[in-house]
C-alpha cells in the first residue's frame, strides 16, 4: 500500500484519499445501518446483552469480509457496462465514484435517522445504475447500453425474491416449531417470560440458537455487504490510478500463463463451434491487426482481440514488466473477451458441456483482473466491523416491536435469523448481492403472520415504501450528482 501514492500528482493523491475515505465511510454507515438487523432479535429477546451482541456482531462482520472472497464485489462492479469499465479516465472515474457514494451515503443516513430498515444494497445498486444511465445520456450512448442490464436483472431478481423467500421460509420454520413443540417456552415473548416464569433470559437451548444464528447473520452480512465495499474501492483504484490496479501486479508466473492459455483455449473453443458461432463472432473475417484505434468491445472483433492479447502477453512472466498503457490494454482485452464469452454462453443451441467449459475459461480469463489487495479487504472489514458497534438502537425497536402487533417470541426470532443466515449464505455462494435488512425484516413479518400476531400496517407500509423508493431515489440522486460533476470537470 505504501507505493500507492508514489509518482502521483498532488490533486490525484487528495482525490484518491477522499474517494477511499468516502468508501470506508459508506461501509462504516452500512455497519451501524444494517447491524440492527443482525442483532435485533438477539437483543430484543435478551439472549445477549446489547454491548456484547454488538461487539461480537462486529467481530463476525469483520471475519465475514476477510473470508468472503470477491465474487459479490465484482457482481456489483459489472453492473456498469464493459465500455465504461475499460475506457474510464481519472476525471471521469472521480466523478463516477463521488456521485454514487454521495447518493448512497445520503440515503443511508436519512433512513437510519428515521429508524427505517432500508437496504444498503438497494442504495448502492441504485446509485451505480444512476451513474451508468447518466453517463449514457452525457456520452450519447443508447440507454440500453448505459448499464449492464442482464447483470442488473439478475441482481434485481435476487433483491426482489430474497425477501419473499425470507417471509415464506421463516413462516414455515415457525409453523414447524409450533407443530413440533406446541407447549414449549420458546413460544413466549420476553415480557411473558418475565411475568409468567420470573426469568429475564430465554431458555438455554433457545438462547444458544438465537446467539449462534445472530452471529451467523453477522458473518454472512459481512461476506455479502463487505464485498460491496471491496468492489467500490476497486472501482476507485482502477478509475484513479489504473496503471497500478487494472491488473493484479502480484500475479504469479503460473497465473499469467493460465490467463494466456485461456485465450488460446478460448480461440480453440470458438473454432470448435464455428458452425454456430461463426456469424456472431465474424470468425475468419477479421485480421489480427484490425482492431480500431479507439478500442470498442465488439463480438465481431473477437479474433483480433485474442491475437492482440496473446501478443501483449507473449513472454511476460511479471505484469510489472509491462508499461502502464500495456497493462490497461491487457485489461481491456480480458474484460472484452469475458463479456463476449458471457454473451456466447447465453446463445441457444450451445450444449451444457460446452457452456460449462466456457464458464471455466471465463474464470481463468479474469483470474488476474477480478481481485482485491489484502489491505483493501482489511480496511473494509475494519470499517464495517467498527460501524457495527455503534448506532444500532434506532432499528432494533422497529424490528422487535413495530413490525407485528405483539412482541416477538423466541421461536420467531430463531426462525427469522436462521432463515436470514441461510438465504444470505446461499446468495454468497452464487455471488449475488442481497439485502440483509429486507431478508430479516420480511422473515420477522412472516413469523408474525404465521403466529397470527398480525402486522402493524404503519411500520410495514414504511418499510415497503423505503423498499420501493430506494432504487428510483438513489438512481435520480446519483445521476444528478454525476451530471453536475461532469459539467464541473468539463
Amino acid at each position: 500500500m505504501i507505493d500507492l501514492f508514489s509518482g502521483l500528482d498532488a490533486w490525484v493523491v487528495v482525490s484518491l484519499v477522499l474517494a477511499l475515505t468516502f468508501v470506508l465511510a459508506f461501509e462504516f454507515i452500512n455497519g451501524f445501518h444494517d447491524t440492527a438487523n443482525a442483532v435485533a432479535t438477539v437483543i430484543y429477546t435478551k439472549a445477549m446483552p446489547p454491548h456484547l451482541a454488538v461487539f461480537f456482531s462486529g467481530v463476525f462482520n469483520f471475519l465475514g469480509v476477510l473470508l468472503g472472497g470477491v465474487g459479490v464485489a465484482y457482481a456489483i462492479v459489472h453492473l456498469l457496462p464493459v465500455e465504461l469499465l475499460i475506457n474510464v479516465n481519472t476525471g471521469h472515474g472521480l466523478a463516477m465514484v463521488f456521485s454514487l457514494l454521495a447518493a448512497a451515503i445520503a440515503w443511508n443516513l436519512g433512513t437510519w435517522y428515521f429508524g427505517i430498515p432500508a437496504s444498503s444494497s438497494h442504495t448502492l445498486i441504485g446509485s451505480i445504475l444512476g451513474v451508468g444511465l447518466a453517463n449514457a445520456l452525457i456520452s450519447d450512448i443508447p440507454l440500453g447500453d448505459g448499464v449492464n442490464w442482464q447483470k442488473a436483472i439478475d441482481i434485481g431478481m435476487s433483491l426482489v425474491l430474497s425477501p419473499l423467500a425470507g417471509f415464506a421460509v421463516a413462516a414455515l420454520v415457525l409453523l414447524g416449531l409450533k407443530w413440533w413443540r406446541p407447549l414449549s417456552k420458546m413460544h413466549k415473548t420476553p415480557e411473558q417470560r418475565r411475568k409468567l416464569d420470573d426469568k429475564k433470559h430465554p431458555p438455554f437451548w433457545n438462547r444458544l440458537v438465537l446467539v449462534i444464528s445472530a452471529m451467523g447473520v453477522s458473518f454472512v452480512h459481512g461476506s455479502n455487504d463487505g464485498q460491496k465495499g471491496i468492489g467500490l474501492i476497486m472501482l476507485v483504484l482502477i478509475g484513479i490510478v489504473p496503471d497500478k490496479f487494472v491488473l493484479d501486479l502480484n500475479s504469479t508466473t503460473y497465473q499469467i500463463e493460465r490467463t494466456r492459455d485461456a485465450t488460446l483455449h478460448l480461440s480453440q473453443f470458438y473454432q470448435r463451434n464455428e458452425a454456430m458461432l461463426g456469424e456472431f463472432l465474424a470468425l475468419g473475417k477479421a485480421q489480427a491487426g484490425d482492431l480500431p484505434e479507439k478500442f470498442s468491445c465488439n463480438p465481431q472483433q473477437t479474433e483480433p482481440t485474442i491475437a492482440a492479447l496473446q501478443s501483449s502477453l507473449q513472454g511476460v512472466t511479471d505484469y510489472r514488466a509491462l508499461g502502464a498503457e500495456q497493462r490497461v490494454e491487457v485489461r481491456r482485452y480480458l474484460l472484452c473477451l469475458d463479456d463476449t464469452a458471457k454473451k456466447v454462453g447465453k446463445l441457444p443451441g450451445l450444449e451444457p458441456r460446452e457452456k460449462s467449459d466456457l464458464e471455466k475459461l471465463r474464470k481463468d480469463l479474469t483470474a488476474t483482473t477480478e481481485y482485491a489487495p489484502f489491505w483493501v479487504i482489511v480496511a473494509v472489514a475494519l470499517a464495517l466491523g467498527l460501524g457495527t458497534m455503534v448506532g444500532w438502537k434506532r432499528v432494533v425497536l422497529t424490528v422487535g416491536e413495530k413490525i407485528g402487533k405483539q412482541g416477538m417470541t423466541y421461536a420467531q426470532g430463531m426462525s427469522a435469523q436462521i432463515t436470514a443466515a441461510c438465504a444470505i449464505g446461499m446468495a454468497n455462494v452464487f455471488s449475488l448481492p442481497v439485502s440483509t435488512t429486507h431478508v430479516l425484516s420480511s422473515g420477522v413479518a412472516g413469523t408474525m403472520v404465521a403466529n397470527k400476531s398480525g402486522l402493524q400496517g404503519g411500520t410495514v407500509k414504511t418499510i415497503l415504501l423505503a423498499w420501493v423508493l430506494t432504487l428510483p431515489a438513489t438512481v435520480g440522486l446519483a445521476a444528478g450528482l454525476f451530471w453536475l460533476a461532469t459539467k464541473a470537470i468539463s
